[in-house]
């Protein structure tokens, strides 16, 4: 079973909404999709307003398991390698990630 459809809208929703329309022409708040999760990534701006990429950072994983149809998060490093998050339980609500990913403070994602 793959990621449900409605879990990838609400994660690209969230996203759209990380950013106000006046700042994403320097920042922006965008996801991966992978067979079994999604990576929460913030993309800047060259520096230099050259016509280079933006740059893009990982900041969250949320791992859909399929079996128990339920969402972990997982935060990344300084050498860029995921560990589960084990201050949040899994759960069947993506949101719910998402809402601590947003709302809880924690420098692992957003320093």
């Amino acid at each position: 079973m793959a990621i449900p459809d409605t879990d990838i809208a609400r994660v690209r929703r969230w996203c759209i909404a990380r950013v106000p329309e006046h700042a994403r022409h320097q920042v922006g708040v965008d996801y991966d999709l992978a067979d079994r999760h999604i990576t929460i990534v913030e993309t800047r701006a060259p520096w230099d307003g050259s016509n280079r990429d933006w740059t893009r950072a990982p900041i969250a994983r949320l791992h859909y398991t399929a079996s128990r149809r339920e969402w972990t998060l997982y935060w990344r490093d300084r050498n860029h390698k995921f560990h589960r998050y084990d201050q949040l339980d899994p759960t069947p609500d993506v949101e719910r990630l998402l809402d601590h990913i947003a709302n809880s403070g924690d420098p692992v994602f957003w320093g």
